[in-house]
């Protein structure tokens, strides 16, 4: 039974569109309302006349005249019993082992409602955003998939007498006699009793995560910053200034060893934008800063995240380099890291650029475009551009733009035109890699000049939880470069082109395959996907026939060259950039600023909300 269902979020984050695409996948109708105001929401629920509301990301209660009127659903990262708007932070602070999400009914009672489904997962150490977009959004997509299905067959009131420990014995999550995640378990009312029942968590607060740089080992300020990761960072304080910390990452005993004898908390070096700091262990490098905001600022006039050698550059000019190479220890931690696998004459050549939140300023796209011109030199026949973990690459950073309009003699405009140029410079050169094959391995969600980038590759992999986003006028129109005028119609067709770029939807990896847009994907575990795609990317290095192959793609590069070169493409496209940047409309200037000052929406773009 196809439903009528209302997404309302605080904001279309990537655990919403994720649900939003699956969910449309699976023939339901969908529209979208941010969570803007009460009278919003209920103006919206009268238009959509929904059958439920999915609540994935909020940080409001859903109003009473709501909730009384329609089934509402809430997706909670916590498991069932656990209350409270900062779940996973306290699960990332605590170093929990396992953790859960939870989708309630709401019911008045902030996290309270009757539990219709939970699924739980191993924890890993790392981000909070790198759990929520991995296994949170996993486990949300399992439960909320769940629950959904039993509301189209007629269900009404949570499931009763089963909650927590799982499944009865010879039942799955979804009923009987279907074989489903057996971590996926349903429940009644936590407020009944349980297995989980944490209760109430308040919100953390700065106190919480602070450091405590002279008594902290590595592993507890690793952890406090983690928690923190995006949203809101950790408060602390570098070269006397007040500022709120990010991605951090564990630094090697190798280069703490040169630093023997500095005090904790000590700034000792820089590295790909980062900051090496001592510990009472050893060290971390953090990678972003935010300063801290004096108390009455209105909202966009205050301070933004940025990499933290930037935000300090005066000062981390004083301190000495330590750049490492492509090819080191799995321990020691930079942006970009080179590997190679495979016999001499069917190697692979392995680059991931793992950039935060996959945002490619100047200097970042500058270091990837000499780390490939340095690899094509290297005897491989395949070469895997990995992207990162988190992110494949989310195109230009726009915190980086930001910061040049508060620069004096700098603006905004000036460092987007830097920084697209740069862009299609790392586009290019991937382009005019002709004596191997290319694949764009996408570990994570990609959106804009990022998918444009992978497409720059021969063949494009996916892992099936990828979400893209393969357009830019939601940022104000902005046009777009990265070649796309050349290498989106050539996988879709001029018409498949347009339709996609005017679209503005989040397009899943299974759909992009569907369509052309990606070669491969993936549908096994998330875990291991790269120990399988080197495999497969061996199995191509060895095949019997890689030198036609290659063959093939230089005879089509030649033949594509001579009918349209990639320089007119490149000129066309920045024409329209140029415009963006500094012509008469500002409205990618105005989108950028509400993005990087994340301020609140005024009302939900018309794409996403259907029902208006």
């Amino acid at each position: 039974m196809s439903l009528r269902i209302l997404l309302l979020c605080h904001s279309f984050n990537s655990l919403s569109q994720r649900l939003y695409a699956e969910l449309r996948a699976r023939g339901h109708r969908v529209s979208v309302e941010l969570d803007i105001a009460d009278s919003v929401t209920e103006g919206a629920v009268a238009l959509a006349q929904p059958d439920l509301v999915l609540a994935p990301f909020l940080k409001r209660r859903i109003p009473a005249s709501v909730w009384q009127r329609v089934p509402c659903f809430v997706v909670h990262p916590g498991p069932p019993g656990d209350q409270g708007p900062s779940a996973l932070d306290w699960a990332v602070l605590a170093r929990q082992p396992r953790w859960g999400v939870t989708v309630l009914q709401a019911d008045g009672e902030f996290d309270a409602g009757p539990v219709w489904a939970h699924a739980s997962f191993d924890m890993r150490a790392t981000t909070k955003g790198h759990l929520y977009r991995r296994e949170v959004t996993r486990a949300a997509l399992q439960a909320t998939l769940a629950v959904v299905e039993r509301f189209a067959a007629g269900e009404r009131e949570a499931p009763a007498g089963r909650f927590a420990a799982g499944p009865p014995q010879g039942e799955s999550a979804s009923g009987p006699g279907k074989d489903r995640d057996p971590s996926l378990s349903w429940g009644s009312d936590p407020r009944s009793g349980g297995a989980w029942g944490r209760g109430w968590r308040p919100a953390m607060k700065q106190a919480d995560r602070a450091i405590h740089w002279s008594r902290d080992d590595t592993a507890t300020v690793l952890a406090r910053l983690r928690c923190a990761d995006g949203q809101p960072g950790v408060l602390d304080a570098l070269w006397g200034r007040p500022c709120y910390l990010g991605d951090a990452h564990p630094a090697s005993a190798a280069v703490v060893a040169e630093f023997a004898g500095r005090a904790p908390g000590e700034p000792l070096a820089v590295r790909d934008g980062a900051l090496l700091r001592r510990t009472v262990d050893g060290g971390v490098w953090i990678g972003q800063a935010r300063l801290a905001d004096p108390p009455g600022t209105a909202p966009g006039q205050g301070h933004f995240k940025q990499a933290a050698v930037e935000l300090f550059a005066a000062e981390a000019a004083a301190l000495p380099q330590r750049p490492a190479p492509l090819m080191r220890a799995e321990d020691e931690w930079a942006e970009l890291r080179y590997t190679e696998h495979g016999p001499a004459g069917a190697r692979v050549g392995c680059l991931s650029f793992d950039f935060c939140n996959g945002a490619m300023s100047t200097d970042r796209c500058e270091r990837l475009r000499a780390a490939l011109l340095a690899v094509r030199k290297r005897p491989t026949q395949v070469l895997l551009l990995m992207g990162g973990e988190g992110f494949f690459s989310n195109g230009i950073d726009l915190n980086s733009i930001e910061a040049a309009a508060h620069r004096p003699g700098d603006s905004a405009a000036d460092e987007s035109w830097r920084n697209i140029q740069a862009m299609d410079d790392v586009a290019l050169a991937v382009l005019e890699t002709t004596d191997r094959l290319t694949v764009s391995v996408m570990r994570g969600n990609a959106g804009a000049g990022g998918v444009f980038l992978a497409l720059a590759a021969d063949h494009v992999w996916a892992h099936e939880g990828v979400v893209l986003n393969p357009h830019y006028k939601n940022m104000g129109n902005l046009y777009g470069s990265e070649y796309w005028t050349y290498l989106l119609p050539r996988r879709l067709g001029e018409a498949g082109a347009r339709d996609l770029m005017a679209g503005r939807l989040p397009l899943r990896a299974t759909d992009a395959q569907r369509m052309g847009l990606v070669d491969a994907c993936d549908e096994g575990p998330r875990e291991g996907y790269e120990t399988r795609v080197i495999e497969r990317a061996l199995a191509l290095a060895g095949s019997y026939n890689h030198p036609e192959q290659v063959a093939a793609k230089q005879a089509r590069r030649a033949a594509d060259e001579a009918h349209c070169p990639l320089a007119r493409y490149r000129e066309q496209e920045l024409a329209r950039m140029h415009r963006n940047f500094y012509g008469f409309d500002p409205s990618y200037h105005v989108a950028r600023h509400h993005f990087v000052h994340k301020l609140p929406h005024a009302w939900t773009p018309r794409h996403l909300a259907t029902h208006r």
